[in-house]
């Protein structure tokens, strides 16, 4: 893969929030269902770090079963939001290897993986957890919020081929999430649990919370990426 982004069709057009000083780490973060980058690239400013750059990229659009075959910024069909619904594993297994290779971009450029966080929100969040999960770098951690584990029936074998066994985990919740109900969030939890290190794996919940973040939830993502990657 050659060095420019033009080799990572997600970094052509992702938002990249520059680090104000050297970059010695990266936070990659996955926006939602029918989102762009650009959202929480703002979200990101707001608690960022000067020695990270944050990288957002935006999904493809493509038509969603969920919402009546509609084209829309998804990083994979989506035909339900319970634990048993039907899930499209090749589209899956596709967004991450794009997600990898965006990784694996970074780590030629030169930003260590132990030094690169990846995260999400919703399928983002889904997309994150799937990716570094099955990584063949080892990652700093993984911020999963309001989502789930894609493919869940497939781990901890689905693991077997990552080195991210003990990958620290942050994983946040509202706890009135009409979208993902916090019990799937608690489901995925206690399965996360099984693939890697169980004291790896936090699970916060926000009461009053819907199916988005708060100022909370956002101090606790920043305490998480500033302890996983400390100023060097």
């Amino acid at each position: 893969m050659c060095g420019n982004n033009m080799s990572v069709p997600l970094l052509a057009d992702a938002v990249t929030v520059a680090g104000a000083e050297r970059e010695t780490a990266a936070v990659i973060f996955l926006h939602g269902l029918g989102d762009t980058g650009h959202s929480w690239a703002d979200a990101l400013s707001s608690i960022r770090l000067p020695y990270i750059k944050y990288i957002c990229p935006h999904a493809p659009r493509i038509p969603v079963t969920l919402n009546m075959k509609m084209v829309m910024p998804s990083w994979f069909d989506l035909m339900g939001l319970s634990p048993d619904s039907p899930e499209d594993e090749a589209g899956i297994k596709k967004a991450a290897e794009n997600i990898k290779a965006l990784i694996e971009h970074e780590v030629k450029s030169g930003i260590p993986p132990d030094r690169i966080v990846l995260g999400g929100f919703s399928q983002g969040g889904a997309l994150s957890l799937y990716t570094a999960l099955t990584c063949p770098h080892q990652l700093a951690g993984i911020v999963a919020l309001s989502c789930w584990l894609p493919l869940h029936r497939a781990f901890p074998q689905a693991a077997d081929g990552g080195v991210n066994r003990d990958i620290a985990i942050l994983q946040c919740h509202g706890e009135l999430d009409p979208m993902i109900p916090v019990r799937f969030g608690a489901l995925t939890s206690e399965k996360l649990k099984s693939v890697v290190t169980p004291s790896r794996v936090q699970f916060k919940t926000f009461p009053g919370v819907m199916h988005g973040s708060c100022p909370q939830e956002m101090a606790a993502v920043k305490e998480f990426i500033e302890k996983l990657l400390p100023r060097v």
